[in-house]
């Protein structure tokens, strides 16, 4: 059994042609465990909340049935479901222990989480669980953040470089979760398929509070971390050779977010092919961003070539 996501197809999409195709492209299944591995790094958080998994039909969805499971070990308040029907009428679910029956009941809509009555549901959650449609992440994160909520939901990992996700990372109001990336979903027709996805959330974890262990030097290695012609920072092509003593700003593969740690380091910008259209003017003067050619928007360029997309950040710890 796996919870079934869609797209939405409601008023907001441009055509009942592209929502059919946007839910067909969305349709991954969350598999039971993939779930148990990430959320058992949360149970503290869960106590006396109300849990809202706004793309989750209950008959299908492994999500519903991990929170009924654990509603009492882990003292929920409430569990709420909804989930999008594709034009027709949807409904909401609760529940509230296993002494009391589940409630159903209709919505006046299809389900989609931005229609006024599921934002209604939502402002009175606590947390959102969930894997919402790939094609809408980012106005799914955008609502949830703009209400204020916790969650711990499902995303492209390609979703950290989008402009409108990667300033809430820089800000630390977004962040990957402990599960590496890459998860094996089901799809509608019983296979299987692997993407590139990762967990996304502001609830708090220990990894997040883990200093990534430095041990390379740039004194004496200056010609191993080039210098990129469009930045003032350095190329540092693998997390483990971030070098303890330099000062300034380097680039660093963006799966540095999956080790990341606030205390330790400062996400200064994000250089890839839309950074000159979204970073603000100060970040780029303190950046010394000259424009090139070869970068496409804002790829770091090493010697007239165009690298990959790096995370610009600084090492907190060098000048102690």
């Amino acid at each position: 059994m796996v919870e079934v996501i869609n797209a939405s197809g409601s008023a907001a999409s441009n055509s009942s042609l592209s929502a059919a195709k946007r839910a067909k492209n969305d349709e991954f299944y969350t598999q039971l465990t993939d779930i148990e591995k990430e959320l058992r790094h949360y149970k503290e958080h869960f106590r006396g909340k109300v849990v809202f998994c706004n793309c989750d039909d209950p008959t299908w969805s492994w999500f519903w049935r991990f929170f009924e499971a654990k509603f009492d070990a882990w003292a929920l308040a409430k569990l709420v479901s909804t989930h999008f029907a594709n034009g027709s009428p949807s409904y909401k679910q609760e529940y509230t222990g296993k002494e009391n029956p589940v409630v159903t009941t209709p919505l006046i809509g299809d389900g989609d989480f931005r229609s006024p009555e599921c934002v209604e549901i939502l402002k009175e959650a606590d947390i959102v669980v969930t894997n919402p449609p790939f094609s809408l992440f980012r106005e799914y994160v955008a609502q949830l953040v703009g209400y204020k909520k916790q969650f711990l939901i499902i995303g492209n990992h390609n979703a950290v470089t989008y402009k409108e996700v990667f300033p809430l990372i820089k800000d630390n109001l977004v962040w990957v979760g402990v599960s590496p990336r890459s998860m094996t979903f089901k799809q509608p027709d019983g296979s299987t398929k692997d993407v590139n996805a990762c967990w996304f959330t502001n609830l708090p974890h220990k990894k997040r509070n883990e200093e990534i262990i430095l041990f390379r030097t740039y004194a004496g290695n200056e010609h191993l971390y080039p210098k990129y012609d469009n930045y003032d920072a350095i190329e540092v092509s693998k997390v483990v050779d971030i070098p303890v003593d330099y000062e300034g700003v380097m680039g660093v593969p963006i799966t540095f977010l999956e080790k990341y740690n606030p205390a330790q380091f400062e996400i200064v910008w994000l250089a890839a092919g839309n950074t000159r259209a979204s970073a603000p003017k100060e970040i780029l003067a303190r950046l010394c961003y000259v424009k090139n050619k070869e970068d496409r928007g804002g790829c770091p360029v090493i010697n007239g070539k165009r690298t990959y997309g790096r995370i610009l950040v600084r090492y907190m710890g060098a000048n102690k």
